[in-house]
């Protein structure tokens, strides 16, 4: 795999050092960004401990949204 991922980066003319550790690492910040919890990342990554998970909340580039209620939507769309 690793021999894989080397070689597409070289194709791509990344200079940048890309390895399979990158590449999950991506997988698991976006999932965040788009809005998984970070419980069913840890999960997914195999981790034991939550811990380990939470280091991707610090490299997330997520904006900061203003808590709502569900009830404050539920007729947004609703003429």
């Amino acid at each position: 795999m690793q021999w894989v991922v080397r070689q597409a980066r070289k194709a791509a003319g990344i200079n940048k050092e890309v390895t399979t550790h990158t590449l999950r690492h991506t997988y698991a910040t976006h999932l965040l960004e788009d809005g998984l919890d970070i419980v069913s990342i840890k999960e997914l990554l195999g981790h034991a401990h939550i811990e380990t998970t939470l280091v991707y909340l610090h490299v997330s580039q997520m904006d900061r949204k203003k808590p709502f209620s569900p009830l404050d939507t539920l007729y947004a769309d609703k003429p």
